[in-house]
């Protein structure tokens, strides 16, 4: 008997999708530095490999997320997530509170950053610059959240953009080289740092899975579990290359910026000030401010979008009205937070977050997943059945700020 060919999924098409995964981790939040000095560079060499584990994770994940949403013609992550933990499909309730808390952590860590910036570039006092970043955001989040959503990929292109060329610049530019940086650390600390390398990788990868009802949502062109796992290879050299880039910069300036009082919280922009070069150092803090302020006008405004609806504000018969209402509350408690400073949120918030995203998402799909897919696909084939209705895509993720701040 024949067995029915399976088509290929386009380079193009995989590349898409896969880029979606690394525009959310590769955002304003992993542009600071603060996630890559906080999870990697003092782990010295065994940090690399901590990042490299992370990003296995990561795409691993979302592969198996994809496939298991993609299979069965699923059309929300909460039958995403009742479908993955069926017959306890309640537990699903597990990662709607592990998503609210991400992202009010990675608006609070945008809001956070920019203020940081605002004090690193024009000396404005840190808590003056929560407030004023989170009066902007408010206004854009009411009034031009349309203007915000439209100009936001390009926004994340330029930081991205500037953060690689700075990461690929520091390296070069250093007085230290990183082959002597990391030999002198290996024989320092030889295989000390491994056992935390591999929790700061699961953890890292826990709190970026914030990003997996956006992952879902735009892999839908994707037919077969191939195609799958093609876009997230793509993805996985992607989002690798960045973030051991921006780990080799930071371990070569680790001596200046941690010299410098306060900085560590953005250690990229203290090392491009370090670096002399004023343009660079321009551009890339016009693009971080800009990046941050959009990530959390978009986060924000999915947010509004879900709990505007909410039986509780029924009651306001304006539409504007709600949605200003619903903006304000979400963004005082974002700016309390963001009072943490950026560091904290990052190292405590995102962190704490990780490791309920490995019990909640990681593991499960790295483990009853990749079950469930195999027996899925083995009853009923490789192909996927075609849409009947497409699927709403959820709101902008963060990577990390994301969350990764950015899981910006």
């Amino acid at each position: 008997m024949k067995e029915k060919r399976i088509a290929k999924t386009p380079f193009v098409i995989a590349f898409s999708v896969g880029s979606v995964l690394f525009s959310a981790h590769a955002g304003g939040g992993f542009a600071t530095g603060n996630q890559a000095n906080t999870y990697y560079v003092g782990l010295g060499w065994a940090g690399i490999v901590s990042a490299v584990i992370a990003m296995l994770l990561l795409t691993l994940t979302m592969r198996q997320a994809m496939v298991m949403y993609n299979s069965r013609g699923l059309t929300s992550y909460k039958q995403l997530f009742e479908t993955l933990y069926h017959p306890f499909d309640k537990i699903e309730w597990l990662f709607e509170v592990f998503f609210y808390i991400m992202v009010l952590m990675a608006v609070a860590a945008a809001i956070s950053g920019a203020a940081s910036a605002l004090q690193g570039y024009f000396g404005m006092n840190y808590y003056l610059g929560i407030a004023a970043v989170g009066a902007v955001v408010l206004v854009l989040t009411i009034f031009g959240a349309g203007i915000v959503r439209a100009a936001s990929t390009y926004m994340g292109i330029a930081i991205l953009i500037t953060a690689i060329t700075i990461y690929t610049v520091g390296i070069f530019k250093s007085d230290s080289a990183i082959t002597s940086v990391l030999a002198a650390d290996f024989t320092q600390r030889g295989f000390a740092g491994i056992p935390q390398a591999i929790v700061n990788a699961f953890t890292y990868a826990g709190f970026q899975c914030v990003t997996l009802p956006t992952m879902i949502a735009c892999g839908t062109p994707l037919k077969n579990r191939a195609g799958c796992g093609k876009a997230m290879w793509i993805s996985f050299a992607m989002n690798t290359v960045a973030l051991v880039l921006s780990i080799f910069m930071l371990l070569s300036w680790q001596g200046v910026y941690t010299a410098v009082e306060g900085g560590t919280t953005i250690p990229t922009l203290t090392a491009c000030n370090a670096m002399g070069i004023g343009w660079l150092t321009t551009v890339y803090g016009i693009c971080l401010l800009l990046c941050l302020i959009s990530t959390g006008v978009t986060t924000i405004f999915g947010f509004v979008a879900r709990f505007e609806k909410l039986p509780m504000f029924r009651a306001i018969p304006s539409a504007p009205v709600r949605s200003a209402i619903v903006s304000a509350f979400i963004i005082v408690v974002s700016m309390t937070i963001s009072l943490a400073g950026l560091s904290n949120i990052i190292k405590y918030g995102y962190g704490y977050c990780g490791y309920l995203g490995i019990a909640v998402v990681v593991i499960p799909f790295l483990t009853v997943g990749v079950y469930k897919n195999r027996a899925y696909i083995r009853a009923h084939g490789e192909a996927f059945p075609e849409r009947q209705e497409e699927t709403v895509p959820a709101a902008k993720p963060v990577a990390a700020t994301r969350p990764a701040a950015q899981c910006d």
